[in-house]
C-alpha cells in the first residue's frame, strides 16, 4: 500500500559517521589542493599566495565534500534497492 515509506529497520541514507568521514576526506583534499595551487598564484608575496590558494582550495574541497556525500547516499540507496529485489 505505502511502498515509498521506509521500514524502521532500514539503514538511513545519511549517517553522522559518514558525514564526519567525508568531512575528514574533504579536509585532507583541501590541504592537498592548497599545496598544488601554490605555484599557480601570480604573486610574490607568500601571505597572499597562501590566502589565494586557500580560498580556491576551500571552494574545490566544498565541491569534493558534496560529491562524496552524494556518492555515499547513492551507494546506500543502490544497496537498499538491490536487497529489495532479492
Amino acid at each position: 500500500m505505502l511502498d515509498h515509506m521506509p521500514d524502521t529497520h532500514e539503514k538511513s541514507l545519511f549517517s553522522k559517521t559518514g558525514f564526519f568521514f567525508d568531512l575528514g576526506l574533504a579536509a585532507v583534499f583541501f590541504v592537498f589542493m592548497r599545496e598544488i595551487l601554490v605555484p599557480h598564484v601570480p604573486s610574490q608575496d607568500p601571505e597572499t599566495v597562501l590566502i589565494i590558494s586557500s580560498m580556491t582550495s576551500f571552494s574545490i574541497a566544498g565541491v569534493f565534500w558534496i560529491a562524496t556525500n552524494m556518492l555515499r547516499v547513492t551507494w546506500v540507496d543502490y544497496s537498499r534497492r538491490k536487497k529489495q529485489k532479492k
